[in-house]
């Protein structure tokens, strides 16, 4: 079981070291070329996820399509608000208020599957929203487009992790990772034939970091998964937070006031705090798998 939570701590470790590398373009090319570049590097992944049995058909054929477009659509969105986000905003801050996706998980549970949820994760989430208020201070610091694209990607992952959660045990991971670039490609591409921009070499450095280091997160993902449960391997995503402290410093040389930090450490402990209940309550990630 060690191994399989050394792993999930280098998987998303490398998740935020890819995030780094798409916040290092700057905005010098649009957010969905970006991703659609970072989701077609992202099917290198495709032949470590595939099983023996799979075909690749089962990239894109489901047993549930309804649900498969749904986290497609989801991952895209959120893939595209997430570049903004990072794009926009020191780091930690955007990771603090993408975070409140266990949150968002938490209200949808109730609205969508009819979930009971008590007062313990209704209290969980009221401390959810009181971080992002104190992060975000409206009324004393001017708010922009980068903390609205921040909540939107963890909304979009809420809704994702809904439609897996009501997708059950029975797809294949080739299926769930293929929702999320399949997805990602075809929504950002769209989108990228009005204002194509070629990237010049620095950004394909920049972009190949952000592609293949995601991929490699998911392959890590995946393995941490087969070799502990994951349960165990979920908490390990907290420490992009970490990660998003130091690379924000050493890299971009973000700088956290103290509002901020308390804000953010509200947000992660609510977060936190859901998971632990949550698992307690429903264990449904006993029940689906992690990709």
């Amino acid at each position: 079981m060690f191994k399989g939570v050394l792993l999930g701590f280098m998987a998303f470790a490398a998740y935020a070291i890819s995030d780094a590398f798409v916040k290092s373009l700057r905005g010098s090319l649009p957010a969905y070329e970006a991703v659609f570049f970072g989701a077609a590097l992202g099917l290198t992944a495709l032949p470590f996820i595939k099983g023996a049995d799979d075909r690749w058909l089962a990239v894109v054929r489901a047993q549930r399509p309804g649900l498969w477009l749904v986290r497609a659509l989801a991952s895209a969105v959120g893939s595209i608000a997430a570049v903004v986000a990072f794009t926009a905003l020191p780091m930690a801050e955007a990771f603090a208020l993408i975070f409140l996706l266990p949150i968002f998980v938490t209200i949808l549970s109730v609205l969508v599957l009819r979930e009971h949820v008590g007062w313990r994760r209704w209290s969980a989430v009221v401390a959810g929203f009181v971080g992002v208020l104190v992060v975000l201070r409206p009324g004393f610091r001017v708010l922009g487009i980068g903390h609205l694209a921040a909540i939107v990607c963890g909304l979009s992952g809420a809704v994702s992790m809904i439609a897996l959660r009501m997708a059950g045990p029975h797809e294949k991971r080739l299926t769930l990772y293929g929702a999320g670039v399949v997805g990602s490609m075809l929504f950002s591409g769209v989108l990228m034939l009005a204002d194509f921009r070629w990237p010049d070499l620095a950004q394909w450095g920049r972009l190949l970091g952000y592609g293949l280091l995601a991929a490699l997160a998911s392959v890590l993902l995946m393995l941490a998964t087969q070799k502990a449960p994951a349960n165990h391997v979920a908490p390990t995503q907290y420490s992009q937070m970490l990660w998003a402290v130091l690379l924000g410093y050493v890299v971009f040389h973000d700088r956290l006031d103290w509002p901020m930090a308390i804000g953010i450490a509200i947000i992660l402990g609510a977060g936190l705090f859901t998971f632990v209940r949550e698992e307690q309550v429903t264990r449904w990630r006993k029940r689906v798998r992690m990709i």
